[in-house]
């Protein structure tokens, strides 16, 4: 697991120390913006796929391990359920991936799906899948607080 945690950190800083950001001098969502998007979604999603293949070969290698006494056994389900839940999250945010490339392909990436107004380049800088500009974000969070029914999260 610390491996895992160093090999993401220094994948973040290797893609950050070459990583400039999207082009300024474009219109918004024109397409330098849109290809620097597209390529980081790309991106994200390969390293992502590389990772649930090293899961699942992890547990498969895993599994064959004849583990004699019941508190090593339990570490190593515990450990397994883990990779488990890791594996699921990166499954759901493959998901919202393929989605924001959709939305690259139709023309609606960068765009808020509740008002239509831009969501913003360092909004979508930190969080590329995402669909709500700030604003929007902050009033689904207030209903779904005030409701407590969950409105979007998939």
């Amino acid at each position: 697991m610390a491996k895992k945690n160093s090999e993401l950190k220094r994948q973040e800083q290797t893609q950050g120390a070459s990583d400039s950001g999207p082009p300024m001098d474009d219109d918004y969502m024109g397409p330098n913006q849109l290809t620097y998007f597209k390529q980081k979604l790309l991106t994200w999603r390969s390293e992502l796929l590389d990772e649930v293949d090293a899961t699942l070969a992890e547990l498969r290698h895993d599994s064959h391990h004849e583990v004699g006494d019941e508190a090593d056994r339990a570490t190593r389900e515990a450990a397994q359920t883990l990779e488990l839940r890791t594996r699921d999250r990166y499954r759901k945010l493959l998901g919202k991936i393929d989605a924001a490339l959709d939305r690259i392909d139709d023309g609606s990436y960068g765009w808020c799906e509740d008002t239509g107004e831009p969501i913003g380049l360092a909004r979508l800088e930190a969080r590329p899948v995402t669909t709500l500009c700030v604003e929007a974000q902050e009033r689904r969070e207030l209903r779904e607080k005030l409701t407590g029914v969950d409105l979007g999260r998939r």
